[in-house]
């Protein structure tokens, strides 16, 4: 099979002799590990390029070790250049640590390879391997194994049963077994399990927790909630559950199908490493009156009492939550507003508060020239004006409406704002008021900073109402009627009452002193700044603070709004393309995963995706990101001083029609990225000649062509 040759997804077992490797040697840290098993995946014609599954399963590697109990190890990740679902597997000469809870190397290790879009069938299959991982005799097997074939058959068998057995079972009558029908009057113990994956740890919980459970002779039940299709717990064994264990790095779906019952709730990877020790303290919770429980509420209430979670963390998540909703609203309402201006001109951002489109249709086309009749308050035309723009005709029209749709969608900027971080704080019975406090801040003039303190406090006080111990009657109205209600209603009191004017005040002084900025010296310290915080944490909240900072300022539609929006924008570039220009130039002093990655950051940067630069920074912060920060001010102060200006919020270079000044824009980009891609080469440069000087040549990268 040729290589670039995708196989069939249907008809393509997931382990082959060809992706098995017995006895190697492939070098002696984790990173060598997984570069051999790309390398073997991609060499069976599972993988588009070794080097870009690779650097997805690394970057995987780097949020948690994959390191589990019993020298066994696990990288696992979901990628693009992955062709078929495929488990690459190596059985070591010599053990490689994977940061495993017990400390023991591992000399078992499977990359567990799925597409980018692997479809259910496929992930249950990778789910009975990671089940079968916590199987003694199944691990046995496997080193003691003499064959590439001998191995693929016992994964085989592990993960996809013969088709006869399951057609010999579905003739049987079903005849519930201990499996699956505890004994009248045991102890039963259910739960969930999540990992941010969702392909190996979920399921490797779940089955840990469950053999846990056998071995005390308990009934023990999780519930996997990982990628694709969920397989549902009993409702009835739900019911009759004595305590309930969550072993989970991602929120539980369904929380409140287990409220009021004794409660263990840890990160997934504590199921993994000492699953008994979770089993033992669910069952001590059982006889303890003040154990913790899952609350009454449903999402409000699970959400609302993240006992384990900082408050300050806590708002800061939520925050970020109404953030990354609201930036699908600017970024389509900028895109088509600017789009507007190159079809019907900048003057139409005049016309449409004094003509209505609705006079107008395709077989009715404008003209340059409108009449205007302004009326008295008894409706009578007191006067006409006339207003002549620079377009006509179906320019004009589309041009229009297309503005008309992105001052529409802009509107929903602070309201979406105020709506997701109050559901961040308080689920979905705290979208509703966070929504109308977003309205009420754009009332009262108390714009974005409005939407924040409103969504804030609307998030908190439907939290706070949805954790009140309520009668039974009325806990299904309380999500529904009863929150929403009672936080629109003293939430809205507040805003409009007592923090509508200082808010606004405050707004407006922010504004005026930021406009006053951007045009006096003090503009290239503005520049300075948003750089700064641009490429502080490439596309993290601080990232997110800054563009949210800009982003707002469009809608007042000023020189000094535009000119902040494209220094914020043209900083937000200069990472991705300072690391693509540097793995060109010298791709010897980068791993051939980040050269990889470079061959296509130079496109996300011209798009203004900050986050291509993620992978270099999470690989090496201390050499990516300062460089970053100094290219980031460079080019933030270069923008200011320069005057360009953006109308949109996203699209960099793509977005040229709505840039002022472009070549100045071009060269504040150009100037940053040559500053950070200079600091980069240097301080690889100097680790390099550091390590080769002290004689460790293991860890400096190989060029890329080798």
């Amino acid at each position: 099979m040729s290589p670039n040759a995708a196989p069939s997804e249907a008809s393509t077992p997931l382990i082959i002799p060809e992706l098995v490797r017995l006895d190697a040697l492939p070098g002696s840290s984790k990173k060598d590990v997984i570069e051999y098993l790309a390398e073997v995946v991609a060499s069976a014609g599972r993988a588009d390029t070794p080097e870009g599954l690779a650097g997805d399963a690394i970057a995987r590697e780097e949020t948690a070790p994959t390191g589990i109990p019993g020298g066994i190890a696990i990288p696992h990740c979901r990628s693009p250049h992955v062709l078929a679902p495929s488990l690459g597997f190596a059985r070591l000469a010599e053990a490689v640590d994977f940061g495993a809870a017990d400390e023991q190397a591992a000399d078992l290790v499977f990359m567990i390879a799925a597409p980018a879009g692997a479809d259910d069938v496929h992930l249950q299959l990778l789910a009975k391997l990671a089940r079968g991982l916590m199987n003694a005799e199944f691990t046995d097997a496997l080193r003691k194994a003499t064959t590439a074939e001998e191995v693929a058959r016992l994964v085989t068998e592990q993960v996809e049963p013969d088709p006869a057995d399951g057609e010999q079972a579905a003739a049987e009558p079903a005849v519930a077994d201990d499996a699956s029908a505890p004994a009248e009057g045991g102890t039963v113990i259910v739960g969930v399990s999540s990992c941010p994956t969702g392909i190996a740890h979920t399921f490797m919980a779940a089955e840990a927790l469950e053999q846990a459970g056998k071995e005390r002779g308990v009934t023990v039940r999780i519930e996997g909630q990982g990628s694709g299709k969920i397989d549902w717990l009993d409702p009835a064994l739900v019911k009759r559950a004595d305590a309930v264990v969550f072993a989970h790095d991602l929120p539980i779906k369904g929380r409140d199908r287990f409220a009021g019952k004794p409660m263990v709730d840890v990160g997934v990877k504590a199921a993994v490493n000492d699953a008994g020790a979770l089993v033992d303290q669910a069952l001590a919770a059982m006889e303890d009156p003040n154990a913790a429980r899952v609350p009454e509420g449903g999402d409000a209430a699970d959400d609302a009492e993240e006992e384990n979670v900082h408050w300050a963390r806590r708002l800061q998540r939520s925050v970020m939550t109404g953030v990354s909703y609201m930036i699908p609203f600017v970024a389509a309402g900028g895109l088509l507003i600017a789009l507007g201006f190159l079809l019907a001109g900048y003057d139409v951002a005049s016309l449409y508060e004094k003509i209505s489109i609705s006079d107008y249709s395709l077989w009715n086309l404008p003209g340059s020239e409108f009449v205007h009749e302004i009326k008295d308050s008894s409706d009578t035309v007191v006067a006409t004006e006339t207003i002549s723009v620079s377009r006509s005709g179906m320019l004009l029209y589309l041009g229009w409406a297309l503005f008309l749709l992105g001052k529409a969608a802009m509107g929903f900027l602070v309201p979406a704002l105020a709506g997701y971080i109050a559901f961040g704080l308080a689920g979905r019975p705290g979208i509703a008021p966070g929504f109308v406090m977003g309205i009420i801040a754009g009332e009262v003039g108390a714009g974005f900073i409005g939407g924040l303190v409103g969504g804030i406090l609307a998030g908190y006080f439907a939290a706070w109402l949805a954790g009140m111990n309520v009668p039974r009657w009325l806990r299904g109205l309380m999500p529904v009627v009863v929150i929403p209600l009672g936080t629109t209603l003293v939430v809205g009191s507040l805003m409009y009452m007592l923090l509508g004017k200082p808010l606004a005040a405050l707004m407006t002084s922010m504004q005026n002193g930021l406009t006053s900025m951007s045009t006096s010296g003090s503009a290239v310290f503005l520049g300075i700044i948003l750089g700064l915080m641009m490429c502080f944490d490439l596309g993290g909240p601080v990232n997110k603070a800054a563009y949210l900072f800009a982003t707002a300022g469009l809608s007042a539609d000023t020189q000094s709004a535009h000119e902040i929006m494209a220094a914020v924008m043209a900083a937000g570039m200069v990472p991705p393309l300072a690391l693509s220009a540097a793995t060109f130039l010298r791709a010897r002093l980068f791993t051939k995963a980040e050269v990889e990655n470079g061959r296509s950051a130079w496109l996300l940067g011209l798009s203004f995706i900050t986050e291509g630069a993620i992978p270099f920074a999470a690989a090496d912060p201390l050499r990516i990101i300062p460089p970053s920060m100094v290219g980031g001010a460079v080019t933030g102060a270069l923008s200011m001083v320069l005057h360009a200006g953006s109308k949109a919020p996203h699209g960099g270079v793509f977005v040229f029609f709505a840039i002022d000044n472009f070549p100045g824009f071009l060269i504040a980009i150009l100037a940053g990225a040559i500053v950070t891609c200079a600091g980069v080469l240097a301080l690889k440069q100097m680790s390099a000649n550091k390590k080769a000087a002290a004689g460790d040549v293991s860890e400096i990268a190989a060029p890329a062509a080798a």
